[in-house]
């Protein structure tokens, strides 16, 4: 079954490509793919949990001959909270009657290559989370990467290539860091296998592996968007249409955190440089949300809210403890979801008020309350309201950071609690400029769907606003148990020998 978590969406973008013009088609195969994509990946996480890691040995070959795909339960929640974010962006997209996004059309005219870029891209995502060895990974980034690429200058309008240059010039650069360590690993080690290197790394110079370790933190952190290297993110993200940002803003960045989880627990669990990535973290959460408080544009405010709790995530593996990891990984679910449905509700904003720009908008809540609902309840669990998760995910940071007991754990946890408050202040400033002041242009404004009646939206892009929405608040119903995933995720990782055994058999030393 673990295969098909790759297989499925590269052979559903090979039809959707061949589709070419029959609309139709596209769309069914490429829900069918991802509700597929879905059901297993719930299956493998169950098995992962009450199983152990489900291994692949791809072509029959041993892990120091071949790629190896390893299904454990960090793997198996990412898969599913990718998959679940990703059928709700395509749902959307569908629902404005677009997979087109091109600006000078009628908006109705599909772009064909939308549906086959979406799904190499979640094949990519999803081979990030499943690669047994570094080369692997750094295939399922350059895949993920290259339909990122085509997705984010759809439309090919002039700011939407010029954020694209920007983005891929990042893009590349970060992929030739992330390349170099793994030649260099391979010099060192002479494996990319990554239940190898975890054996291997150990006993090699000590100066050596610390340049490894740094090597792979640059390129995973440019990828994760971690001050200082978050600068291109909130100027590439906001030009593209709202389903295409919303769907980088919830996985994107979430590979590069994903690798980095994956590396500090397996392969450096000793020389994890721990102070410097608490740093990071402080420096990540701190500029992010400044950047973000004084925004205009709720999109740009986003995408610095993105930048900035990318910190949270970053603390929790800084700390180097079963408590902390296991609420990152919790955080790190959440994020994905709750970032995604504010972008997508973003583009509902833009669509009812012909504009993200807060200065030219008014008086949402009366024309379309629905909106409002739609943005007020994941823009309160962005802030950290309880009894929504994103409260619940900061908690459990907050407490590994006092349990923790150092000074610079203790400055996490100060700017921890800041950075919330400041994100409520960002979100309520768009809440309160956005929706209940006064309309700058008149009640039918300058949007094309303007004078109250919301309810051209449709059907189609409410429902998937809505569903995420719902999921939303739905995970604070399961929260405990999903806690409970997450620990053991982390006891695992924490512990390596789970995914050792799985890989390479029982009885590895360590």
């Amino acid at each position: 079954m673990v295969p098909l978590l790759v297989v499925l969406p590269l052979i559903g973008a090979g039809i959707t490509l061949a589709a070419t013009g029959r609309t139709g088609v596209q769309r069914v195969v490429s829900m069918t793919v991802l509700a597929a994509m879905l059901v297993l990946a719930g299956w493998l996480l169950w098995a992962a949990d009450t199983q152990g890691p489900q291994v692949m040995l791809v072509g029959g070959w041993m892990p120091w001959e071949g790629i190896v795909l390893v299904v454990d339960r960090l793997a198996a929640l990412m898969v599913i909270v990718s998959t679940t974010v990703t059928m709700g962006v395509l749902a959307y997209s569908v629902g404005q009657g677009a997979s087109s996004f091109d600006d000078e059309s009628d908006g109705h005219s599909p772009l064909p290559v939308f549906h086959p870029s979406i799904l190499v891209l979640a094949a990519g995502v999803t081979t990030t989370f499943v690669s047994g060895d570094l080369f692997h990974l750094y295939v399922g980034f350059e895949m993920l990467l290259a339909a990122s690429f085509v997705l984010l200058t759809l439309g090919g309008t002039v700011e939407r290539v010029r954020a694209g240059t920007t983005y891929v010039l990042v893009s590349l650069l970060s992929s030739m860091i992330f390349l170099t360590a793994i030649a260099l690993v391979y010099a060192a080690a002479g494996t990319v296998n990554l239940a190898l290197l975890a054996q291997r790394l150990g006993e090699i110079q000590p100066g050596t592996a610390a340049l490894l370790h740094v090597m792979l933190l640059i390129g995973f952190a440019v990828k994760a968007a971690v001050f200082p290297m978050s600068g291109w993110l909130p100027d590439s993200y906001p030009t593209a249409p709202a389903p295409v940002t919303a769907v980088f803003a919830g996985l994107l960045t979430k590979v590069g955190v994903y690798a980095m989880i994956r590396t500090q627990t397996l392969l450096f669990p000793q020389t994890r440089f721990d102070d410097l990535l608490l740093w990071a973290a402080l420096l990540t959460m701190v500029v992010g949300i400044l950047g973000a408080i004084v925004q205009d544009d709720i999109k740009r405010m986003l995408s610095y809210t993105l930048v900035s709790h990318i910190g949270y995530m970053l603390f929790g593996i800084a700390l180097g403890s079963t408590i902390g990891l296991a609420a990152a990984i919790f955080y790190v679910a959440h994020h994905i979801l709750v970032q995604t449905t504010l972008f997508l509700v973003t583009g509902l904003v833009e669509r009812v008020g012909g504009s993200t720009d807060t200065a030219r908008l008014g008086d949402l809540a009366r024309i379309s309350p629905i909106v409002g609902v739609l943005f007020f309840v994941p823009a309160m669990n962005l802030a950290g309201i309880p009894p929504f998760t994103g409260f619940l995910g900061k908690v459990g940071l907050i407490q590994a950071g006092v349990d923790d007991g150092r000074w610079l754990a203790w400055a996490l946890v100060v700017a921890s609690v800041v950075t919330s408050l400041l994100t409520l202040y960002a979100v309520a400033r768009v809440w309160g400029r956005a929706f209940w002041s006064e309309n700058p242009e008149g009640i039918t404004g300058s949007g094309p769907l303007r004078g109250g009646h919301h309810g051209a939206l449709g059907l189609g892009v409410l429902l998937p606003t809505g569903a995420l929405v719902a999921v939303g608040v739905g995970l604070v119903v399961v929260a405990g148990p999903l806690y409970d995933v997450t620990t053991r995720a982390a006891v695992d990782l924490m512990l390596r020998t789970p995914y050792l055994d799985a890989v390479l058999g029982t009885g590895v030393s360590l």
